[in-house]
């Protein structure tokens, strides 16, 4: 019998099941160790946005994949939403979900449309001359 930090008595492997939550697993169980989205080198922003492609293979097939990636799939169901969002709604870490997104755009089951940088914005200055020039109109 193990102690834990009370001094109470805990069967061995009973550290791998908490009371309340059920059955803990590791992070890289759920990615099967990768840390990185797949050979397809795409880096997932936190303000990159996922979209499910319905018409894509697999997308309803409940077998083919895993259920962290059919959580991902039911979140982005419902609306597009950014990894970030998609991270607080499946309760998982971000980079667990990085991986599994990596693996949906792999399948074709999401796409993913990156933030346009600040660099390629419009300047400010631009805008409020065309706001200017609107309000005389």
């Amino acid at each position: 019998m193990i102690e834990d930090r009370t001094g109470a008595g805990q069967q061995p492997g009973s550290q791998w099941y908490d009371g309340e939550a059920g059955p803990l697993v590791r992070p890289y169980a759920m990615t099967g160790g990768r840390t990185r989205p797949g050979p397809t080198g795409v880096r997932f922003d936190l303000i990159a946005l996922v979209t499910l492609d319905t018409g894509a293979p697999g997308v309803d097939d409940d077998t083919a994949l895993g259920p962290e990636h059919r959580a991902l799939i039911d979140l982005c169901r419902l609306e597009t939403q950014s990894v970030a969002e998609l991270a607080a709604g499946a309760d998982l870490p971000v980079g667990v979900v990085r991986v599994l997104l990596g693996d949906l755009l792999e399948l074709g089951c999401v796409t993913v449309s990156r933030p346009v940088p600040p660099a390629q914005l419009p300047d400010e200055r631009i805008l409020r001359e065309v706001i200017e020039g609107l309000r005389a109109l």
